[in-house]
Order: C-alpha cells, then sequence, then structure tokens
C-alpha cells in the first residue's frame, strides 16, 4: 500500500508520517529531507533550497527514482512532500504502474491558517516570518489542492482534523490505514 500526505507546515505531517513508519511498517519518504542529503554535495540544489525555490519537476522525479530504483522499492511507502504538482503527480503514477503498483490512499491533515502560523511560530526558525508563512500557505493552496483533486480521481482521499492530540490523530490514521487495506 501507497500513500500521499498531505498537509500544509505545520499540520504535523511529519510526526505521524514517523509514527505511521513504525507502527504500520510503511518506508517513510520525507522528501525535503531527502533533499537536504542531496544538496550536502549539489552545490546547485543547496542553492535552490536556501532561496527557498521549489526543484523542478524533471530535477525532482529523477531523484525519486534514482532512489527508489537503487532500493528496489516500489510499494509500502508513505510519501511526505512528493508530489508536489500534478505533473509530479502523474509521473509518479505512471512509474508505479510500471512496477504493478499504484497509489492506495491519500491523507489531507487539515488544520487552520491560523494555527500554521501559531504552530510555525512558536519554531522560531528565521525562515518563519509571519510574511513568509503566508507565502507558503498561499502556494500550498494554489498548488495542493488541485494535486489532491487529481489523485482523488484515482484513488481515495481522507481529511482527518489536525488539530487534535497527536494521539487522537495517530488513531485515526491506523483505523483509516486498516479500512483502506479492505478497499484495496
Amino acid at each position: 500500500m501507497n500513500i500521499i500526505l498531505f498537509g500544509p507546515q505545520g499540520s504535523g505531517k511529519g510526526t505521524q508520517a514517523r509514527l505511521l513508519s513504525d507502527q504500520c511498517g510503511f518506508f517513510y519518504f520525507e522528501s525535503g529531507a531527502y533533499l537536504r542529503r542531496i544538496a550536502e554535495n549539489n552545490p546547485d540544489l543547496r542553492k535552490m533550497l536556501d532561496d527557498g525555490i521549489l526543484v523542478p519537476d524533471i530535477e525532482m522525479t529523477s531523484y525519486l527514482t534514482a532512489f527508489f530504483d537503487e532500493k528496489g522499492l516500489y510499494d509500502n511507502i508513505l510519501f511526505d512532500g512528493f508530489p508536489r504538482s500534478i505533473e509530479q503527480y502523474n509521473f509518479l503514477k505512471k512509474w508505479l504502474s510500471e512496477k504493478q503498483v499504484k497509489i492506495d490512499l491519500g491523507i489531507v491533515l487539515e488544520i487552520s491558517e491560523e494555527e500554521t502560523v501559531k504552530r510555525l511560530m512558536l519554531r522560531k526558525r528565521e525562515d518563519d516570518t509571519q510574511e513568509a508563512i503566508k507565502k507558503r500557505l498561499e502556494l500550498y493552496h494554489a498548488r495542493t489542492e488541485p494535486l489532491i483533486n487529481e489523485v482523488q480521481k484515482d484513488s481515495k482521499i481522507v481529511r482527518v482534523d489536525g488539530e487534535r492530540s497527536v494521539e487522537d490523530i495517530q488513531n485515526d490514521l491506523v483505523k483509516i490505514i486498516e479500512n483502506a487495506k479492505n478497499w484495496s
């Protein structure tokens, strides 16, 4: 079973994904951490990330396929931060189909804009100014809502209230995944 986890920054995607990986045995692919590792030896990518520029689709998909082909891993993956565009999703869908697997489920962790700002301001990172957060939220909504709609054409999408306790969200996610195994 392959799952895409959606949600704005601060929605708890990383926390929930790590817990799901531990509890359900998924391979957790967090694109941001993966790109930061590659950027350690790639000055052009490092500059892109430092400047807050999204990695072009063709470049991102080539990194992804090289990584998963090297590991021979195509199923039981929890994707966080990829795909970020409809083009990336269409590529992923085709590529997985060639491996005779698919995206089985999309989970959207929903939190209000106010909660996003509150959570991110508590991190006290340099790039987490209110203005920067608002811009990232606008980009998230502009790119991700159409992406979620596209994924919904092929897979089940479940929306989860991300403003509850970590434990309550985790319990719901485990139940959703267990139910999804029966849908497939």
